[in-house]
């Protein structure tokens, strides 16, 4: 399907109070002569799920890393609820699940739970961790021994420990099997309920679409798309309604709601539409006759292959 250009204000359309959980004023990031984050700008409210998606090299780690405090942005700033990271990090208000750095070895997935929970005035116990994050049967497991899969539900679990109201995830679902990974949504699902604030950077855009409320995506530093992801399919391109037909239905069908073309292929018609559940309910009430109607949009992946391509 044709996907189109989304118009120039596409990028900025969303837009947040003063109060924001999360704000990236101007941020820019050099690396040598690379721009990694180019003046970007980004709100996120209290109790939103933004998946921040991109190529690789889009800045992506590179923003989580700076809203973290592992780097200084060359200009710009970042607040946490209105606190540097440092601060927000030490307070324990954010926690994070990053996509690498090791974990302590020679020590039990039980032994190190209690050790992070002992660093924190924290109401959460080992056992709420092992069954938010899926450790069941693991607790006297080594670390060292863990697989990819228990590694990433282990890396979750100490993100959790100190119940902070804002969670990051970067890549949360890398070595993750389809099981394990639905598992983990599941899980998610059931601690974000309460109204935690969540910045999840991932690949599988499969996960933005199911789990995030609103979706960030970034090419060569900046964003180029913000918004829920029903806006981004709306915005990226127009819709197609096909069924089947008689031929003396078509000068009805140009004045449908929505459509701007209609093809015909023997009796099967193809409307292409900007609203299709518009021109669904327009045929339905036009008294023409049809049958095995077919409604297809853009899905996630078009949308972001417009933005982005090949990321080049």
């Amino acid at each position: 399907m044709m996907v189109q250009e989304p118009p120039a204000s596409f990028a900025t359309q969303h837009s947040t109070d003063g109060a924001a959980a999360v704000s990236f004023k101007g941020l820019t990031k050099h690396f040598g002569s690379l721009l990694a984050v180019d003046h970007l700008s980004l709100d996120i409210g209290h109790g939103e799920t933004v998946a921040l998606l991109g190529p690789n090299g889009a800045g992506k780690t590179t923003t989580i890393s700076m809203l973290l405090g592992l780097l200084a942005p060359d200009s710009g700033s970042v607040t946490i609820q209105g606190m540097s990271p440092d601060v927000a990090i030490q307070s324990g208000r954010i926690g994070a699940m990053l996509q690498e750095g090791s974990l302590m070895s020679g020590v039990s997935v039980g032994e190190l739970l209690d050790f992070v929970l002992g660093l924190r005035a924290s109401s959460t116990s080992r056992s709420q961790l092992i069954a938010t994050a899926g450790l069941d049967g693991l607790e006297r497991r080594r670390v060292d021994r863990l697989s990819g899969g228990q590694t990433q539900r282990l890396r979750f679990a100490l993100a959790i420990a100190s119940e902070p109201e804002i969670l990051v995830l970067d890549e949360p679902t890398a070595a993750m099997d389809v099981e394990a990974r639905h598992s983990f949504w599941a899980n998610m699902r059931d601690y974000t309920a309460v109204g935690r604030t969540v910045l999840f950077a991932t690949h599988y855009l499969e996960e933005a679409e199911a789990f995030a409320s609103r979706v960030v995506i970034i090419a060569h530093g900046q964003i180029v798309a913000d918004g829920s992801v029903a806006d981004l399919k709306r915005h990226a391109g127009a819709q197609t309604v096909r069924f089947q037909s008689e031929r003396d239905a078509a000068g009805a069908l140009d004045r449908l709601p929505g459509v701007a073309r209609v093809v015909w292929q023997g009796e099967r018609v193809t409307l292409t539409t900007s609203d299709s559940d518009a021109t669904v309910r327009a045929l339905a009430a036009s008294g023409l006759s049809w049958q095995n109607l077919e409604v297809h949009s853009v899905d996630l992946d078009d949308v972001f292959m417009a933005l982005v391509g090949n990321g080049k």
